[in-house]
């Protein structure tokens, strides 16, 4: 019963971070209004969150020896609920981006630090068990965010979707500091501040995640600001690599990635979390833009598919004791493959349950992949590495989240430009199909009393705008694919991953 308290404990405050990583996305448009800000001004108190989540997830290992890890999970705790209720008093757009900096700052440790207790409290035979109930936060947290943000910003305020983390915050800390304890091994431990490391990483990854949130909107090296962060995130990033090889107490332990294994299924979390996030940001936006779907609509099509991975973890969670992971994780990224091969052939008279389907198979995948690929990745570790192991990790699974949406929802916009000037070059009086459909457009404007010399341009606006639906639908399916494709090419990684040299579980995370 103990360990299922201090799992409690430590994936309450996990799971409201993680919720808060979205929930301000649908709150952006009452947020804005409320405090007189601008469309490019707001996204800062989104992007700043995912900047000081980023800089600090990798360095929660050795902030953890610094302070002691249940001291440091206090005090970040701490840091996440005061900040929240400041956010929710913020009184302009400036306040609110200073507020969700040490929002950011707070939450990010609050994963790395959960999942490293969690292997600790369960013992190795159920190992499993409790990474499939880690899996189901952070799997779940996503997809909760967005629907909770839009109900409690339209019922009550957007000031609520910050004091509503309060309670929750104040019953995390009472509970961490009853149920919490650390073993000799986690106690403070005298070290030196490694400033120059700390400094590059907030630089490195700060200008990281600065370029892959703005990149689209300022179309990307087309903009002098864009081509600075990238070059500063470059260099400093580079810096840190040859800095921290050399360091006796670095503030990340880059030797991890000497072991096969750990670098081998970082790679695979990073180009997953790539694809499948990607996937839960892209079908929102053509069910909505393209589909007409309103967002409770969008909702319960794409709801049933957190059940899925509830479901699959929960079975997964038992079956990784029993069976090599490795054949688990590659049925599981099979599954996730054809889920987006599915997606990639949906059209604009896709039903509702062709749209939910690929949905739930892909909610079945995910699941069969986060258990066993956790397990592969990081059994190998020794305990005394386990809390900068966990905190890599962690960063590759959010930086592969990072870098999808960027780089598919840009493909996605190339591609319909691609489209639409392929499909355009068809609109002209001497195409058949041209002829054929103006022919029966008119006849239906003239029936609607629209009058005869406005009856041309109004067809012609019609066979506009469903050339733009058809080339955006196009696009879909291009992103879709590419995706489908990118999964298939990152299969074959699975076989370099080495089998748990127990199967009941990775050793305990420390």
């Amino acid at each position: 019963m103990e360990k299922w308290i201090i799992a409690l404990t430590v994936m309450l405050p996990t799971l409201i971070e993680i919720i808060d990583t979205s929930v301000v996305n649908v709150s952006l448009d009452h947020i804005r209004g409320s405090l007189s800000a601008g469309i490019d001004e707001s996204t800062w108190a989104i992007t700043m969150y995912l900047v000081s989540n980023a800089v600090i997830i990798p360095i929660t290992g050795w902030l953890s020896r610094f302070f002691g890890r249940k001291l440091y999970l206090l005090i970040s705790i701490a840091i996440f609920t005061i900040s929240s209720l400041l956010c929710g008093f913020s009184w302009n757009i400036q306040s609110l981006i200073f507020f969700r900096i040490f929002q950011g700052l707070g939450g990010g440790a609050l994963q790395p630090i959960s999942q490293s207790i969690l292997l600790e409290t369960f013992p190795p035979r159920q190992h499993g068990i409790a990474m499939a109930f880690f899996g189901i936060g952070i799997m779940f947290g996503p997809i909760v965010g967005p629907v909770m943000g839009g109900w409690i910003t339209d019922n009550w305020s957007w000031h609520w979707i910050f004091f509503i983390n309060i309670p929750i915050g104040i019953i995390s800390i009472i509970m961490a500091t009853l149920f919490i304890k650390d073993p000799p091994y986690m106690e403070k431990t005298k070290m030196r501040m490694d400033y120059f490391g700390l400094a590059l990483v907030a630089l490195g990854l700060g200008c990281l995640q600065i370029l892959l949130d703005q990149g689209q909107r300022e179309d990307w090296f087309a903009s002098g600001q864009v081509r600075w962060l990238a070059a500063v995130s470059i260099i400093s990033l580079i810096l840190l690599v040859f800095t921290e090889l050399r360091k006796k107490e670095p503030v990340i332990n880059l030797k991890l990635f000497k072991d096969i294994s750990f670098s081998t299924g970082n790679a695979i979390m990073f180009f997953i979390f790539l694809s499948m996030f990607s996937t839960l940001v892209l079908l929102p936006i053509y069910l909505q833009t393209l589909m007409g779907y309103t967002s409770t609509l969008a909702g319960l099509a794409l709801g049933p598919g957190g059940l899925a991975t509830i479901f699959s973890l929960l079975i997964v969670g038992r079956l990784v004791t029993k069976i090599n992971p490795k054949y688990i994780l590659f049925t599981g990224l099979s599954i996730v493959a054809y889920s987006v091969y599915l997606m990639a052939n949906l059209d604009l008279n896709a039903n509702f349950a062709a749209i939910m389907w690929p949905r739930v198979v892909l909610g079945l995948g995910m699941g069969f992949v986060f258990v066993p690929l956790t397990n592969l990745t990081l059994s190998h570790i020794r305990k005394e590495d386990m809390g900068g192991a966990t905190a890599l990790f962690n960063l590759l699974r959010n930086l592969g989240g990072s870098f999808g949406v960027a780089i598919f929802t840009t493909l996605l916009a190339r591609r319909a430009q691609f489209h639409q000037v392929r499909l355009i070059e068809h609109l002209t009086p001497f195409d058949g199909p041209y002829q054929w459909t103006l022919s029966h457009i008119q006849p239906f404007l003239h029936l609607k009393g629209i009058p005869d010399a406005l009856v041309p341009q109004g067809a012609l606006g019609i066979m506009y705008g469903n050339l733009i639906r058809q080339a955006t639908m196009i696009a879909f399916n291009d992103t879709f694919h590419s995706i489908f494709i990118l999964l298939l090419v990152i299969l074959p990684l699975i076989f370099l991953l080495r089998k748990p040299e127990r199967m009941e579980g990775p050793p305990p995370m420390h």
